[in-house]
């Protein structure tokens, strides 16, 4: 992979580059020109450093472990790191406008940076097209860039979140203002933080990011290229804080919701609520950092609670927060519950009494509006009742609900108002509309009378068979194609019928989904595409390799035209339609209590670049994924991110991502330099 990386890296450099055949460099009245070979790379005249550092009388190293140059001349010392900006002058960063690189086994670098740090004049003479460097002359060094940090300075101790101040001029509105934290070794790392362009932005450090390193403010334009920067050493010391928010040291007689401020950035946060007088714990582990928790004790609960929250850092290390204890004082609540005011009831319903107390018995009420008189319709220990009125239940009704509690005290729920509509009736149980059926299935039936025999038909009057309510009967399709089917009953001389429901027959092949490549070699098979797009779009690379990984299960389960064996090349589960239209797989619904499987589209691909353009596209054009694109630089923060957006409804999908993505090694695919590209 990196071979192929320096690969496209060195076309590239190609493209910006032209050998200056016409242009002379003359070095203390030594014309090197011949054995210099400069080229121009971006407008700068690029020379081998040895032959120049020869001519001025300076000494070079070579480290080719780091692949950094150092040269020495009069006490001043200028390390170079090859194609990184970054550069150290005596014991300052500084950054370069091009840097340094290495073409046909030679070391080029910018020919006015040498002349600068080392106070060397520099002259260009157009009549003649030559570059005069004279070391007998001095010149003044001068910034490159109109930019730098105002508000942290060389070696700055960084303990917890940081608001930089940065001053600049003459950059677009439109531009980007970035820092990284690149690796001194080899000015490598990581874009930390990302912001419109403004005079200053936040910085939330990461606790395992310890140590000595270079940060660097970088501005960009709208395609990611470098436009300016400053570099600084600075020392990672964060000293984790968390904080609590949203609840105080009272007593509360509803929910409460527990907030939090970090500051350093935590790969998930949990909550502790200890109950005081019993020391009974309950964790709530594994949230979104960015989230909250509400909390709300049940009446016989009601007391002192000790709350903390907790931090993780990327090593799975907890920092907690102060412990606030409050109190409860919450009412104690009845109300029934599986209907509502006004409902019409004509068929089966769960009735449920709702309560935040403990009961030993639960008594479910009718009463006929009209008559006043009450009824009780099941006594249970608690839980919820299945009730299917009879035609002696028609009318305007109330039902509520009377729990007896420990102590023996009863409590009552408001009454609920509905209308019975108990008009005999028959459901048909068995399949379900739209349904998918690829093989016998037994039918069956519910009714609110008591019923004899039950008749099933094809919705073209022919019988399927007869058995009595309270047994199934067979169906076993024997073509393809769309069927509808319904139930009915004799009862008291009079037919009742249940609704019709129409489903699909399919006998023949199905296909189920396929790999795209072994499991072994996925990784590597996806790895190419998330790396183009993070170069393009700054998407993180591993945050997209993680979501092919689990949508696919490492590739091995990529939707296929259940009917055609059509592969749909989609690596993300879209649905809808795409470049090759869709192909059909399962889905799953429920009608009346039963679970069967029905058709859903997904998108198809004419391949799997085009599968990955169109993820891309979701996500950076499409407005509910902005809070994503605000944050989608680092892989944590975009992981919570996704999933607020509405991307999945799995609460551990961003834990799941996380996991794969520390599991597998897959962060380092997000390392850059300054260029980003």
């Amino acid at each position: 992979m990196k071979k192929i990386i320096t690969i496209i890296g060195l076309l590239i450099l190609i493209s910006a580059m032209t050998f200056a055949t016409d242009i002379r460099l003359i070095v203390n009245n030594n014309d090197i020109t011949s054995y210099s070979n400069p080229v121009i790379i971006n407008d700068r005249l690029m020379v081998p450093i040895k032959f120049v550092t020869d001519e001025i009388g300076g000494q070079i190293s070579w480290d080719g472990q780091d692949r950094t140059v150092t040269i020495s001349k009069d006490g001043t010392s200028i390390k170079l790191w090859i194609d990184s900006p970054v550069f150290l002058l005596n014991d300052d960063y500084l950054l370069s406008d091009v840097a340094p690189t290495i073409i046909n086994d030679r070391t080029y670098v910018p020919v006015r940076l040498l002349a600068n740090v080392f106070g060397i004049n520099v002259e260009w003479k157009d009549s003649t097209r030559e570059v005069i460097v004279d070391s007998s002359k001095s010149a003044q060094y001068k910034d490159v860039f109109d930019l730098s940090f105002a508000s942290i300075g060389e070696g700055a101790r960084i303990t917890g979140q940081t608001v930089i101040k940065i001053n600049h001029s003459n950059y677009e509105q439109g531009d980007t203002v970035k820092i990284l934290l690149l690796d001194e070794k080899t000015m490598t790392g990581f874009v930390v933080s990302s912001e419109p362009l403004g005079e200053t932005i936040t910085y939330l450090p990461k606790v395992e990011d310890l140590g000595e390193k270079i940060l660097v403010v970088g501005i960009y334009d709208e395609n990611r290229n470098f436009v300016a920067g400053d570099a600084i050493k600075v020392n990672i010391d964060v000293q984790p804080q968390v904080t609590i928010k949203g609840i105080e040291n009272k007593t509360y007689k509803d929910s409460v919701t527990i907030g939090h401020d970090l500051n350093f950035l935590a790969q998930y946060v949990s909550y502790q609520i200890t109950e005081v007088s019993t020391g009974k714990e309950e964790w709530i582990t594994k949230r979104d950092p960015e989230g909250t928790y509400s909390f709300k004790p049940t009446y016989e609960d009601n007391g002192l609670y000790n709350i903390k929250v907790y931090g993780y850092d990327g090593n799975d290390l907890a920092y907690a927060s102060e412990e606030v204890t409050v109190s409860f004082g919450v009412d104690r609540y009845l109300y029934m519950g599986g209907i509502k005011n006004d409902q019409t009831i004509t068929n089966q319903v769960s009735l449920i009494a709702s309560r935040n107390f403990d009961v030993n018995e639960t008594i479910f009420y009718i009463k006929d509006v009209n008559s006043g008189n009450v009824e009780t319709l099941a006594t249970i220990p608690w839980g919820s009742y299945k009730w299917t009125p009879t035609s002696n239940d028609s009318g305007q009704k109330e039902i509520w609900v009377s729990v007896i509690d420990p102590k023996g005290i009863i409590y009552n729920s408001d009454p609920i108002s509905v209308t019975i509509d108990s008009r005999p009736n028959i459901t048909l149980k068995g399949v379900g509309p739209n349904q998918i059926l690829t093989s016998d299935v037994d039918l069956s039936a519910t009714s609110n009378v008591t019923l004899g025999e039950v008749s099933y038909w094809l919705g073209d009057g022919t019988l399927i068979g007869r058995g009595n309510f309270d047994e199934k009967v067979t169906f076993d399709p024997k073509n393809n194609g769309q069927v509808t089917i319904y139930a009915s009953a004799n009862y008291l001389g009079q037919e009742i019928r249940s609704d019709a429901v129409t489903f699909k027959v399919y006998l023949d092949k199905l296909y189920g989904s396929k790999p795209i490549v072994a499991q072994s070699d996925f990784q590597d098979y996806i790895t190419p595409y998330a790396l183009d797009s993070f170069e393009k779009t700054g998407m993180v690379a591993s945050l997209q390799v993680a979501q092919a990984i689990l949508e696919t299960g490492w590739g091995q389960k990529l939707p296929v035209d259940k009917y055609t064996g059509l592969f749909s090349n989609n690596l993300f589960g879209i649905k809808g339609s795409a470049t090759n239209g869709s192909v059909t797989s399962n889905t799953w619904e429920v009608y009346n209590g039963v679970s069967f499987r029905v058709d859903a589209n997904f998108r198809a691909y004419f391949s799997i670049d085009e599968s990955w353009q169109d993820h891309k596209r979701i996500l950076l054009d499409l407005s509910r994924y902005e809070p994503y694109r605000q944050v989608m630089y680092d892989s944590t923060l975009a992981a919570y991110a996704i999933r607020r957006c509405g991307y999945a409804t799995d609460p551990n999908y961003p834990m799941k991502l996380i996991d794969i993505i520390d599991r597998y090694g897959l962060k380092d695919l997000d390392r850059v330099g300054v260029y980003l590209k």
